[in-house]
């Protein structure tokens, strides 16, 4: 009887475990390509607010919070490999709560990115098609990439890599062809908050600006969720983190000045598609430059929307298998191994989100901003629960295996979590709305989680765990 029990037991666990099959190149594909779409677009509303040379010291702090996050990050996801992520470290660390705390917030980031970045699909589409709907076009790409992820992570994966190279390639295209406009005058003008000198007035600006600023590196984090599906996490993984922060710290100073020192910067600063408009400064509207970019630039969007998706779906699958959501949201596909039921799902959220206008459109805001503002909340209350998680388990755990650990303990960790606690409260204070509506999320999931104790008391064992 004993031993029935353990095989329906080990039965249990094994139809909720994912594939291993992801390489280190693979992995950095994924962290390079989850991020990638920020260059593309969304960081450009900074400058509407910070101005150019505002922006450049906004995104300066916010490059160091972030490289310091990952060199601290990275320790938790070699240490605990698991789909989960950032709420497997804090559950690990704080029990239950915490473990709800990150998830939910891992959740909004995860849920909420993909529509912003699926509406700079459609606006680069509608460049190329004017009678083409942009919201049309988003659903179009939720479709068609949901898809594909549920066929198979190693294709999927596959996928990423190759969009990612392209996507990198054409930011590179994209210098060279502005290049020869380069005026640094163009860049200064106006830099700081719309004035040509500094004032006070500028630090309002700077810390307005700084959810655009997090959106160069939004959701490098979410190679975590796919630490499950590599074959040798505790090597692979903190190559792939370092190379792709590295990688995309170049690429968003190349972007930025580029960029803005092409010509008239305000032009760019509340739009959805601002490098092919810095193009047109240089070549006109109708070169074929600019048709080039257009369709090799949706490759960076879609490296990032693939990418998310993949992310999302991993932290919801994680979730409900530890009986924090439905359990049914944890089935992985019979034939394919991938979570199906937390693919479409998460994609129902975000195509709903897209016809959300009335209801996300709110504060003086555009649909976009509002959308990638409340992806940022998540974001950084998640960084601030695994920096304290992983202070935590170096006093709690002090002889767990770390095949990774953060450099120049305690400082690295200690600064992003400052860093992350600033951007917070400044958030909050210059986006109000949205940080009540984040906070609304984040109260009705905990009355879900009160009322459910049950499925985790019932949910299988975590084999990891028990390893």
């Amino acid at each position: 009887m004993k031993s029935e029990s353990k095989s329906q037991h080990v039965g249990k666990v094994t139809h909720h475990e994912l594939k291993q099959t992801l390489g280190t190149w693979q992995l950095w594909g994924i962290a390079v390509g989850l991020v990638i779409s920020g260059e593309y677009f969304g960081w450009s509303y900074g400058w509407a607010s910070a101005g150019t040379l505002g922006f450049v010291i906004t995104a300066v702090f916010i490059a160091a919070m972030y490289t310091t996050f990952i060199f601290s990050f990275t320790e938790l996801t070699t240490s605990i490999p698991q789909a989960g992520g950032p709420f497997a470290y804090a559950r690990h660390a704080f029990g239950p709560t915490g473990g709800y705390l990150a998830g939910a917030a891992t959740l909004v980031e995860f849920v909420f990115a993909p529509p912003a970045i699926a509406l700079a699909i459609g606006a680069y589409l509608h460049v190329q098609f004017p009678g083409l709907e942009p919201k049309h076009a988003a659903m179009g790409a939720y479709l068609v990439f949901m898809a594909l992820n549920i066929v198979g992570v190693q294709i999927a994966a596959a996928f990423e890599l190759c969009v990612t190279l392209l996507a990198i390639f054409e930011l590179l295209v994209f210098m060279g062809v502005v290049s020869p406009g380069f005026q640094w005058s163009n860049f200064t003008k106006g830099g700081w908050s719309g004035a040509d000198t500094f004032s006070m007035g500028s630090f309002h600006g700077m810390f307005a600006a700084i959810p655009f600023a997090i959106w160069f590196f939004l959701a490098i984090e979410g190679v975590a969720m796919a630490a499950e599906e590599a074959m040798n996490p505790k090597r692979s993984i903190p190559i792939a983190y370092v190379a792709g922060i590295l990688t995309l710290v170049l690429l968003a100073i190349g972007v930025m000045v580029f960029a803005g020192a092409a010509g008239d910067w305000t032009k760019l600063s509340n739009i959805n598609d601002p490098l092919p408009q810095a193009m047109k400064f240089i070549v006109g509207e109708h070169s074929g430059w600019m048709h080039m970019l257009v369709w090799l630039g949706l490759f960076g969007l879609v490296a990032s929307f693939h990418g998310i998706i993949l992310g999302y779906s991993r932290q919801i699958f994680a979730l409900a298998r530890a009986g924090y959501l439905p359990e049914w949201l944890s089935k992985v596909h019979p034939r394919f191994k991938t979570p199906h039921r937390a693919i479409i799902a998460g994609g129902v959220v975000g195509i709903a989100a897209i016809y959300s206008d009335e209801l996300i459109q709110f504060g003086g805001q555009t649909l976009t901003a509002n959308i990638v503002t409340m992806s940022v909340f998540g974001a950084i209350v998640m960084y601030i629960i695994s920096m304290l998680s992983l202070f935590k388990l170096r006093r709690s755990d002090p002889n767990m295996e770390r095949p990774f650990r953060a450099p120049l303990f305690p400082f690295f960790p200690a600064f992003a979590l400052v860093a992350a606690v600033i951007c917070l409260g400044t958030m909050v204070y210059f986006n109000f709305l949205v940080a009540i509506v984040f906070a609304i999320f984040l109260a009705l999931g905990y009355v879900y989680f009160l009322l459910t104790r049950h499925q985790r008391e019932a949910a299988p064992a975590d084999v990891l765990l028990e390893e």
